[in-house]
């Protein structure tokens, strides 16, 4: 698919979201995606390599998650906040997150270096100082050393249970989890550690792609 088509279908599946993006971070997308075609060659950062479908699965599939974390940041009255892309791979959705939302700090962490080095090579080139890559397992990211996440996200990365365990050290105290899901995880919400509660589950449509997707919202309970 040559460039302008590229952007014909991101432009489409924006409107069909209902998200408005200047044209600079319409461009900034379309970069990111190169970026990832081209290292992809190299590091096989993810198994999607023809572009047509790199759109709906990866970049599309992420758009489709920035408006819900607008609403969220919105009502919670958070006009910048810190976020923590847990098992960002390529950075979906974390650099996606990072170029539609500037008062978002975004860190994606990996396990795997390459990758970690991708995110870092992505702010550099796409200019994104809200934008960090980090070379860590999540369970090891702890405060004070660093400062804990208003929002905690993640994609195709691992059950609700071991998301929350693994990720619950960097979460800030009013924080949220907000979890990229395909059909509805009733078997892990069944089994999410007793302090853990989920308070939405919130059904997303992806343009160009017939499948089921939702995002899992969940919050440490409070004791009183």
């Amino acid at each position: 698919m040559a460039g302008a088509d590229l952007r014909a279908t991101l432009v489409a599946g924006l409107a069909e979201l209902g998200l408005e993006l200047s044209e600079e971070q319409v461009s900034s997308l379309l970069a990111y995606q190169d970026l990832i075609g081209k290292w992809t060659q190299v590091y096989n950062l993810t198994a999607v390599r023809d572009p047509a479908e790199m759109m709906t699965h990866h970049l599309l599939d992420s758009l489709a998650a920035v408006l819900p974390l607008r609403r969220y940041l919105a009502q919670a009255g958070l006009t910048s906040a810190r976020l923590f892309d847990v098992g960002s791979g390529a950075g979906l959705p974390g650099v996606v997150f990072a170029i539609c939302c500037p008062n978002v700090k975004v860190t994606c962490v990996d396990t795997v270096a390459k990758k970690a080095a991708f995110i870092k090579q992505a702010a550099l080139a796409l200019k994104l100082p809200n934008l960090h890559g980090l070379h860590a397992r999540v369970e090891t990211i702890t405060p004070p050393a660093t400062e804990p996440f208003d929002v905690i996200c993640s994609r195709a990365f691992a059950s609700l249970p071991d998301f929350t365990r693994w990720s619950a050290s960097a979460l800030a105290p009013q924080g949220v989890w907000m979890a990229m899901k395909g059909k509805h995880p009733d078997d892990e919400l069944a089994a999410l550690p007793a302090d853990v509660t989920m308070f939405h589950v919130e059904q997303l449509r992806i343009p160009g792609l017939d499948a089921e997707r939702c995002i899992v919202w969940l919050r440490q309970k409070t004791t009183v």
